[in-house]
Parts: C-alpha cells; structure tokens; sequence
C-alpha cells in the first residue's frame, strides 16, 4: 500500500447472527468511519460464520495482506465463541491459557472460574495484551491482528482506548454537489484521473434529493495535491452542473 492512502486495513466480523440477519452489523460501519478518520484506508470487510475453519481461511488471506487487522465477535464464553481457536490456527499457534490473563478474570469474577468463564483466557500463544486506561480486560492482540467483541458497546469502548496508536496523516476531503447526472461528466473524472492517478476519487448518485444528483469526493494526504486535482475537475465540470463545493 503506498504511503499516500495510508495503512491498508482488513475487518472481519464473525457471527452466525449476522449472515442470517437476526442481528444489524454495527462495528464494520463503525470501525470504518473511525479508521478512516485516523487516516486508515480499509480496503476489506467480511462476515464469516461461528466455524473455525471459515474464521482461520479469513485469517490466513487477510494477515499478510493488509497492515492491519481487525475481527468483531466470537470471544465469548459459550460453545459458539471460536473466534480464539480460528485466529489460532490461522497463525498456526496453539491455544494456551493465558495466565495474566486468567487472574485478571478471577478478580472480575471475584473468585474461582467455571468452565466458561476460564475458556475467556484462552488465546493465541504469543498474544499481547494492551492495556489501557478504564479497561477492566485489555484489547487482545497477536502482531497485526486486533481482536475486539461483538457487542457494540464493548467494541466501542476497547477501540476508543487504543485507537491513537493507529493515527497517521489524515485524509484530506473535498466534495462537488452536481445537479445533472454522472453519466454527463465521466470523461471529466477519467481526465482527472490521468493528471493525478494518486487521486482517490468518488462518485455516487444521489436519488430523489430535490437539490442535487451526484456527490463528488476528492481525497488525497497531500493537500495540495488535493486543492490543485479539485481545481482541475472544476475547470473540466460543465458549470452549470455545480451546486457547490465543500
């Protein structure tokens, strides 16, 4: 990934409850929205199902390929939580039971573990764990891979505590309100484009919007960058398309 876009990033959200729709996928939207803003670029979102295999295959492909990784789901104590015995056998690690790990469950437990309870210290050989301040457990990492919950709340609170170690320069966004339809200015994009290849630009049809048709969305780490390929898309627009510029 070239330094421009930033970190590349892959997020895996794992859970039977998801695929067939019984539960709204919150922390991919969420964790993407928060990421991008930190200067992130995610490139990856999937959902798999609570299966081992289907969990280490994602793990495999997406851990050599993207800077960072992040999965939602499965840590929990039931028989249905394997996210840790994916993750394990995708990095070909076996589980152990985590012995900081484990105390720290005694003493939010306050006292001796059942069986479900202690299946929570059970984790990757070589996982990390991050502390942070107004986290009882810490976030789980092993090298690249940031393993978070799925209850919304939880995901939100553990990512909202690390999440200054991702940032890097941000993205620079501008946005140009058309009114007619982008089939009327795609050569503009395409010759846009060709001037400045490093621009990530977008283009999405706005329905039933009584002011404008189509957002265009112009981003770049380098700002002037960014300011001199907008002023060369305005140059290139049909004026009479241009709502406005933000």
């Amino acid at each position: 990934m070239t330094e421009q876009h930033g970190k590349s990033a892959a997020i895996i959200v794992i859970g039977n409850e998801i695929l067939s729709g019984k539960v709204e996928d919150l922390n991919s939207p969420y964790l993407s929205r928060e990421l991008r803003a930190l200067g992130v670029n995610v490139q990856r979102i999937t959902v798999v199902p609570d299966q081992v295999d289907f969990i280490a295959e994602e793990i495999i492909l997406c851990r050599n390929r993207y800077q960072l990784l992040f999965t939602s789901g499965g840590v929990g104590p039931t028989h249905d939580d394997v996210t840790m015995e994916g993750i394990a056998k995708g990095v070909g690690k076996p589980l152990i039971r985590h012995p900081i790990l484990d105390r720290m469950l005694r003493t939010v437990y306050e006292g001796a573990l059942n069986p479900a309870q202690a299946k929570l210290a059970d984790v990757p050989e070589g996982l990390e764990l991050l502390h942070a301040e107004g986290l009882r457990i810490p976030v789980l990492r092993f090298q690249n891979i940031y393993i978070f919950p799925g209850i919304p709340d939880l995901l939100v609170r553990k990512f909202e505590a690390i999440k200054e170690r991702f940032r890097e320069t941000p993205f620079y966004l501008r946005k140009i309100f058309l009114t007619g339809d982008e089939a009327l200015v795609a050569d503009d994009l395409n010759k846009v484009l060709r001037l400045f290849p490093r621009l990530l630009l977008g283009s999405y049809p706005i329905l039933h919007h009584p002011e404008y048709k189509v957002i265009l969305t112009l981003e770049s780490k380098d700002k002037s960058y960014l300011e001199d390929a907008t002023q060369s898309l305005l140059s290139f627009l049909p004026k009479e398309l241009i709502l406005r510029l933000e």
